[in-house]
């Protein structure tokens, strides 16, 4: 991936719960000039996932991509490898590129490319992320798990990024994104 590409990437980052896999499945069908790169994992499909949400990959898929340098950032978090492979950006040509990714990765893309646009995502509150996390099928321990990380990392997400929403209505939270992802295509076609 060259350092010095044309697209923009938009990074969209915060909690387990917040929304993310919808908000970015929505922006993508909404604008066609974006493309979102899957991520891979090792963690297991939850019920009623869809097959395309991650490349669903074994550890030692994961870790031989990490030895071909294969990922434009990776991470572990609760046993499990995430990571977001290198998209070729001369096959994007013309379209921007959609990251979904957890903080970690976040701060990584923007410490790579620091014009890369990051978006952090909230919950309304704690106790609808909890439901929301309770609802997508995540067991006990993993809820509890992923709750203390949200207390833990929001305040670094509110610090590194460059547009803090909170997902308190889907189709609003879209509708603001896309106006941001306007506004920053306005402003590197002025620059």
């Amino acid at each position: 991936m060259s350092e010095g590409i044309n697209q923009l990437i938009i990074v969209v980052s915060g909690p387990g719960g917040v929304g993310k896999g919808t908000i970015v499945d929505r922006l993508v069908t909404r604008d066609q000039r974006l493309w979102l790169s899957r991520s891979w994992t090792t963690r297991e499909r939850r019920p009623g996932e869809s097959a395309d949400a991650y490349v669903f990959a074994s550890p030692e898929e994961f870790e031989q991509r990490i030895a071909d340098g294969g990922f434009l950032e990776w991470t572990e978090f609760l046993g499990n490898y995430y990571g977001t492979p290198l998209p070729d950006l001369v096959a994007l040509e013309g379209r921007d590129v959609v990251l979904e990714i957890e903080l970690d990765g976040a701060r990584q893309v923007k410490e790579r490319f620091p014009t890369a646009v990051l978006m952090f995502l909230l919950p309304p509150s704690r106790e609808e992320q909890e439901r929301r996390l309770r609802g997508r099928g995540d067991p006990n321990d993993k809820v509890f798990a992923r709750l203390r990380k949200a207390e833990a990392e929001e305040p670094l997400g509110r610090a590194i990024a460059d547009h803090v929403l909170v997902n308190d209505d889907l189709e609003t939270t879209v509708d603001e994104m896309l106006r941001v992802i306007a506004g920053e295509r306005a402003a590197r076609d002025c620059g």
